[in-house]
């Protein structure tokens, strides 16, 4: 019964997301003080999620990491680049909402790739090192990529951001690593049971998240109209470049569908907040506006990736 329930759920998620957000932005006044719960249902989709890695398929990655590599330069060089010039080109001299376009941009991987590389099979390992490594980096990385666009360093309280990172990512990570080495098959049985929960999991998350934004959304103006165009326009060609690069390097599939995830998602939770922290309110509003795109265009690009290597089968099978 999980089994059939985690299919359909395969086939809803491109309409679960988008209506989470939306539920989330109209209940806003009931269920966003229940936001405290995101990290925890993070914990456990990670959890989840890491049951089918083994710590031999991380040694894989240390022994092949040019993928990993390529995704920390799309991630922390080429977007925010990207996204730089877009602002400029949009937006001439408003500082502030470049500023936030960039930052949305520099922040880290987002935790959800993980649910979206394994729901559309992609290279569980690689994604887990790509947010370990990138989670630990980007408190350093971070204020470094502000400070090159915009000479202004930018103090983070970097603890606080470890140790929420720390219990989303790597201990729950670590905990179903450790059950994969000595559960074997059972590792799998669990995975599986536990994999519709974990599409829930994202829904609750999506819409917790669609609440926290909701008061940036209220008064609707030309102005939040383009910034919002501009972010979607950015968010899309973030999986657009990495699933190209991907493609050009002639990546396996599992390996192409890690890095288009991994390239185009951002961890917009702990982005909000440095937005809303450190920085006046305009910086603040490209990033949580990239909230409401994010997990719909991961839907999106999920169904794309999923009919180019079908095609791609086909057409090796002609060839054959």
């Amino acid at each position: 019964m999980l089994f059939q329930l985690n299919k359909q759920l395969e086939k809803m998620m491109p309409l679960i997301t988008p209506i989470s957000v939306v539920v989330g932005v109209m209940l806003a006044g009931y269920i966003k003080e229940f936001s405290f719960i995101i990290p925890w249902v993070f914990a456990f989709m990670t959890f989840s999620g890491s049951l089918n890695s083994s710590f031999s398929s991380l040694k894989e990655i240390i022994h092949h990491p040019k993928p990993l590599f390529l995704i920390l330069f799309l991630l922390h060089i080429l977007m925010p680049l990207f996204a730089w010039s877009t602002g400029k080109l949009a937006f001439g001299e408003d500082s502030l909402t470049i500023t936030g376009l960039v930052l949305a941009m520099a922040i880290p991987t987002g935790i959800s790739s993980f649910i979206w590389v394994s729901i559309y099979r992609g290279n569980i390992p690689l994604t887990l090192s790509i947010i370990l490594v990138d989670a630990f980096l980007s408190p350093f990385i971070v204020p470094l990529t502000l400070s090159v666009f915009f000479q202004k360093s930018v103090e983070i309280v970097a603890v606080p951001i470890m140790a929420g990172l720390f219990g989303m990512i790597v201990l729950p990570s670590f905990l179903g690593m450790v059950f994969n080495q000595f559960a074997g098959k059972g590792a799998a049985t669990l995975s599986g049971r536990l994999a519709p929960f974990s599409k829930l999991g994202m829904a609750i998350v999506v819409m917790l998240n669609g609440a926290v934004v909701a008061p940036y959304l209220k008064e609707v103006n030309l102005k939040l109209v383009l910034i919002g165009i501009t972010v979607f326009c950015v968010a899309f060609m973030g999986y657009l470049i990495s699933f190209i690069i991907a493609n050009l390097l002639k990546y396996d599939q599992g390996t192409t569908v890690a890095v288009t995830f991994n390239g185009g998602m951002r961890n917009i939770s702990v982005g909000s907040v440095l937005a809303v922290t450190y920085f006046p309110a305009p910086v603040a509003v490209p990033v949580v506006i990239g909230m409401l795109f994010q997990q719909v265009l991961a839907s999106l690009y999920g169904i794309i990736m999923k009919r180019y290597f079908s095609r791609k089968v086909l057409q090796e099978g002609h060839t054959l």
